[in-house]
């Protein structure tokens, strides 16, 4: 696409944009500006989720479509633990490990041995991701679970301009989410690991040569990333809820912020997310019948124009 075109494409998008925080200003600011904030903490938990399925498809293209499992799991372990001890840190590293512990069994006994065959790897994870979403219903039953927020972080943080009053806890999960944003990308790009990571897509067979273990390389990325989907579900299990069916609903966000953003990008999944969150939250506080078609119109713009994503690097 040559330069006037992206300039086109940007006034043909742009302009409406423009146009409609303009009128949201003017007619009511207060909602206006509430809902933007709403739609970055929304962003921030799909980028969250969203990062480790980055890492496992954009990066080392598995398809693993028990992500979302992964994020229910780790959502109820960590309630669970919650309830027990009472520290929500506690609750969010154990919510990690648990999904980063599946995550790595997953790797091991499953797709290490189906490098390359998306189809198989496609089939093999929805049977996963049914058999640990029937099991999650067995041993939790279908009732609602929802975490408090600790103690730290109830109530609003007051005072603010315009909006006067917003929760510590969103605030808090858009910080926590720029913060693993910039350490994944800093882990990828400037760390021997990340590095391997990324030699040993383009080139396995070149790796392994090397004398690096590959195996060992992409059981840690695939921990890493089923990790961050059980982090995030137990972030999840304050901001949404736990029951059956959130697990099909994230991992949808997790797929559609990936096609936006560009696989195996990181900045791509936080664009992505961004343009997510932002579009649902605005889908529901000003035309909440149609705000489903907001995701595929984005869909349809960055697949025609886009195909490989934002950020998405050539095949």
């Amino acid at each position: 696409m040559t330069r006037n075109a992206r300039w086109i494409w940007a006034a043909v998008l742009g302009l409406p944009l423009l146009a409609f925080a303009c009128w949201g200003i003017w007619d009511n600011e207060r909602l206006f500006f509430v809902t933007l904030l709403n739609g970055l903490t929304l962003a921030s938990l799909y980028f969250i989720v969203a990062s480790g399925f980055t890492l496992v498809f954009g990066l080392m293209r598995n398809v693993n479509l028990a992500h979302g499992s992964l994020y229910l799991l780790g959502g109820y372990v960590g309630y669970f633990v919650a309830e027990w001890s009472g520290y929500y840190v506690l609750a969010l590293a154990v919510g990690f490990l648990a999904a980063a512990l599946v995550g790595l069994v997953m790797q091991v006994a499953v797709f290490r041995f189906m490098q390359g065959e998306e189809l198989r790897q496609t089939m093999v994870t929805i049977g996963l991701s049914i058999v640990m979403a029937d099991l999650m219903l067995w041993i939790v039953s279908a009732q609602v679970h929802q975490m408090s927020a600790p103690d730290w972080l109830l109530g609003p943080i007051r005072d603010l301009p315009i909006i006067r009053a917003y929760s510590k806890f969103r605030i808090s999960l858009l910080v926590i989410g720029v913060i693993i944003g910039v350490l994944l990308w800093l882990f990828l790009n400037r760390t021997r690991v990340g590095m391997m990571i990324r030699a040993g897509v383009d080139d396995r067979a070149m790796l392994a040569a090397t004398g690096v273990n590959v195996n060992l390389v992409f059981a840690i990325t695939f921990a890493i990333g089923a990790g961050l989907a059980g982090f995030g579900g137990v972030i999840g299990a304050v901001e949404l809820s736990m029951v059956p069916g959130e697990d099909v609903r994230l991992l949808l966000a997790c797929l559609i912020v990936v096609i936006v953003g560009g696989m195996g990008s990181v900045v791509g999944a936080a664009i992505g997310a961004t343009i997510l969150g932002v579009a649902e939250t605005f889908g529901l506080a000003y035309t909440p019948t149609y705000s489903v078609v907001f995701t595929f119109v984005i869909l349809v713009l960055v697949l025609a124009f886009r195909p490989r994503g934002i950020l998405g690097r050539p095949a």
